[in-house]
């Protein structure tokens, strides 16, 4: 059955204005949709469950909406700020999966690419954990499936007959038609700062080694600096297909031929990046998207060959416990991937897990302080736990936590932590339950 081709403001009529919502992280939100239903003002009670919101909506901002996210972002952070009814859902990227299942949207929209002449519709940018959550709702008499299309999303393809990362137009009940281009990240100029972390990270790298890199300016530099080095025949296994990835392909050093499992593929639940980046995977066979169920599955993560994951932290206390997420009790991004990639690469001696960080942070207020910390402040929810975390690097030198006491780790700690720090850390280090080695 062929859906109804509806333009975005009928499609947004068809909510009730008691209803429920569901959108898939940043890349794979429906824009036009969004915008169109921020301009009803008749809300009396809509719940909209997203992650990581990539456009300033006016949807979150109206009365009788309440947002929930399971990733902040930049707007979640100035919606919170400014008073909106949005909150924050504690969970990892593999359970997002459940809270969409759990808390089940009547309505379910996603953005695809156009249908093909079979009648699917790629899903484009983002598989992430709306899959099944998209098919059950298409599936379903009582529930909606709404799709965007526009011909600037690129066709990608997926992993398997299991996971092939499509919808067919028999599923959809609204299809809605736009214009729209991907949403721009645009990583920074690296600082100095980043440029020697992305220099210390590099030893860790090795020819045929699986690699993994999370958000920021700091992956993107450790990848762009392995495509200008020696070395290659890696792998990619990254729930994140970002710019700095593709610079690493176009060397020409990314051959999946050493990988233990997916070889001669490169692995990703969604990708974001800059223009370029979304024409150069459009079609490619060499890149398959898949659900994060499968992509950020640790035992999956550790089956890969030599696997060396690249994420950063917001703070790292002298245990080794990782703040990753939230700024004191504020929350910033949120838990997503993190854990996943750091646990997993510590299953195997040959894997590495690197947490990526500047020694230091300066404040609105213009103060400096440091993002190694004696301890957490009391209520920090920790990201990642102090017995997953491998290695922490800052410009300042690396700090290898794996198989180190506890007042071992202390010592490490404070020698990577910024000079006009480290002395009052090394002095906290002293104190700790165990006497270490010099």
């Amino acid at each position: 059955m062929s859906p109804r081709e509806l333009n975005p403001t009928e499609a947004a009529d068809l909510l009730r204005t008691t209803d429920s919502i569901g959108l898939p992280l940043g890349p794979g939100q429906p824009p036009t949709l969004i915008h169109a239903l921020g301009a009803r003002t008749d809300w009396a009670s809509l719940e909209v469950l997203c992650a990581m919101l990539v456009d300033f909506y006016e949807l979150p901002n109206r009365s009788g909406v309440r947002t929930l996210s399971t990733f902040f972002g930049p707007a979640e952070r100035v919606y919170r700020d400014a008073g909106a009814d949005i909150h924050y859902i504690p969970a990892d990227y593999r359970r997002f999966a459940r809270v969409y299942e759990d808390r089940r949207p009547r309505v379910m929209a996603t953005m695809a690419a156009p249908p093909d002449a079979n009648g699917y519709a790629s899903l484009s940018l983002h598989a992430g954990a709306t899959v099944e959550e998209l098919h059950r709702a298409g599936a379903d008499p009582d529930r909606v499936l709404m799709v965007e299309v526009s011909e600037a999303f690129p066709t990608t393809l997926g992993l398997s007959d299991d996971h092939p990362h499509r919808l067919h137009l028999d599923e959809i009940d609204v299809l809605i038609r736009s214009d729209r281009v991907p949403v721009v990240f645009e990583v920074g100029p690296m600082s100095e700062a980043e440029t020697a972390i992305a220099g210390l990270a590099r030893r860790f790298i090795h020819d045929g080694s699986t690699i993994q890199t999370g958000f920021g300016t700091i992956p993107s530099a450790i990848a762009t600096a392995l495509a200008a080095a020696d070395g290659g025949d890696y792998g990619i296994h990254s729930e994140m297909f970002t710019t700095g990835l593709m610079r690493l392909c176009q060397s020409g050093k990314v051959t999946n031929a050493a990988k233990s499992i997916f070889e001669g593929r490169s692995i990703t639940s969604f990708a974001a990046g800059i223009p370029e980046l979304y024409s150069w995977i459009d079609g490619r066979t060499d890149i398959a998207f898949a659900p994060v169920s499968v992509v950020n599955d640790p035992m999956v993560i550790a089956g890969n060959h030599h696997m060396v994951t690249i994420n950063g932290a917001i703070a790292v206390d002298l245990y080794g416990q990782v703040v990753a997420d939230t700024v004191g009790p504020q929350q910033y991004s949120g838990v997503g991937g993190h854990e996943d990639f750091v646990s997993a690469s510590g299953l195997d001696l040959s894997d590495r897990s690197l947490i990526c960080m500047p020694s230091t942070v300066t404040l609105h207020d213009g103060t400096v302080t440091s993002r190694i910390v004696a301890s957490l402040p009391t209520g920090s929810p920790v990201s990642t736990p102090r017995h997953q975390t491998d290695v922490v690097i800052t410009e300042h030198g690396v700090a290898e936590l794996r198989g180190r006491t506890v007042a071992e780790r202390a010592v490490a700690m404070a020698s990577v932590a910024h000079p006009d720090f480290r002395d009052r850390l090394l002095v906290a280090s002293e104190g700790w339950p165990e006497t270490a080695a010099r």
